[in-house]
């Protein structure tokens, strides 16, 4: 009786566990890890003066959290010395939803679409260069990111593709002059609380019009209130920005290699509005007002002999890069500078680049210049890896 009853419970046991170990899926959640990271040696010579110095190497992690196919998390930590301090960056951290085949939404902070530079091209293993276009980079007179929703995706239309981004953020803020009265009219773009209740709108369009996808053509805007609601000067002031930019990329067997030519100039205008100027022994502030329109623009070439019969001439790429920016003329920031580079670049692996360039800088007003016209030359040496 006893070895029928233990007979009839391995029965009973086995087979429950053969239907748990059917029904067992493995999990679709993966978390990886990715990022890259640079350093390198900077020479400047200004008026006389020169400069050079090891720069300490920026560290970028990158965490990728997939729960499933739909859904995504990302996000990006930069650390990097400034002085003889350890700055730690929030560069964005953002989930991404798929809808269909032609629509994602993600939410969170996240890199905007605004032309293509900031979100495609700055990282340092994929910037072919060892700094950024003037006006360009967290410094620049376009956003790099924002804190907000956003739709995009890509979709066919008689054998193109169309790519398109709308989203909407907090938004940039004006600076008034109250704290830095010489950056009065500036914006700025690295706000995490909206200081008003009008959200900045945005978008992306672009279009390929090869079926190679070689060349890719592009639209931005991206507008809003940027006045503090609590100031009866400045609540109602807006900001309208645009950008257009393109990117081709081909392999040209009549010069045996790549070719990548690239480019995208930015706009900026600023509703009128009336800042306060105090003068040297003045005790009463000087009214002021200007037409604040900024602009900057770069355009870059650089060539690969992908198809050159030795190794070590197939790893180099030659670059050149022009880019200018101007601010308003009659600010307290206003500045007039053109930069030309020309650079080498030895690629180590498809993501490992040592890079070395020659740049000149000439720059009329603005910080550096003192309101007077500057000339720097500059020499960069830099490694890259993206991992």
């Amino acid at each position: 009786m006893r070895l029928l009853l233990f007979t009839a419970a391995i029965l009973i046991f086995g087979n429950n566990y053969q239907v748990k170990a059917q029904e067992f899926k493995p999990s679709s959640t993966q978390f990886m890890v990715r990022g890259y990271g640079h350093s390198g040696f900077e020479y400047k010579e200004s008026d006389g003066e020169k400069e050079s110095t090891f720069v300490g190497s920026v560290f970028n992690p990158l965490f990728i959290f997939t729960h499933n196919d739909k859904l995504l998390f990302e996000a990006e930590l930069e650390f990097a010395f400034e002085g003889s301090d350890l700055e730690i960056g929030f560069e964005y951290a953002n989930a991404s939803y798929v809808l269909n085949d032609y629509t994602t939404i993600r939410m969170g902070k996240f890199l905007l679409p605004f032309g293509s530079f900031i979100e495609k091209y700055h990282p340092a293993w994929i910037n072919r260069l060892s700094n950024t276009p003037l006006g360009f980079g967290h410094d620049g007179i376009a956003p790099a990111s924002g804190i907000g929703a956003e739709l995009r995706g890509v979709f066919p239309i008689n054998g193109i593709k169309v790519g398109y981004s709308l989203y909407t953020t907090n938004g940039p803020t004006l600076k008034d002059g109250s704290i830095e009265p010489e950056e009065a009219g500036m914006l700025r773009f690295n706000n995490f609380e909206d200081n008003n209740n009008g959200k900045a709108i945005g978008g992306r369009f672009s279009v390929f019009p090869f079926t190679n996808s070689s060349l890719e053509l592009a639209g931005s805007f991206y507008s809003g209130t940027v006045g503090n609601k609590e100031s009866t000067l400045y609540e109602n002031v807006g900001a309208s920005l645009y950008a257009v930019d393109f990117n081709y990329v081909k392999l040209l067997s009549g010069i045996k290699g790549i070719v990548d030519i690239k480019g995208q100039y930015n706009y900026s205008k600023v509703d009128d509005a009336t800042y306060f100027e105090l003068e040297e022994g003045e005790t009463v502030p000087e009214a002021y007002t200007f037409e604040n329109k900024s602009n900057a623009f770069y355009t870059q070439l650089s060539y690969r002999p992908t198809m050159a019969g030795s190794e070590f001439i197939k790893n180099l790429e030659f670059v050149g890069r022009y880019s200018t920016l101007n601010t308003p003329e009659e600010s307290e920031w206003a500045e007039e500078s053109t930069q030309t580079t020309f650079g080498i670049n030895y690629w180590l692996s498809w993501r490992a680049l040592l890079k070395m360039s020659y740049q000149v800088t000439n720059t009329k007003g603005g910080h550096d210049a003192a309101g007077g016209e500057v000339t720097t030359n500059g020499f960069f040496l830099h490694w890259a890896l993206g991992f």
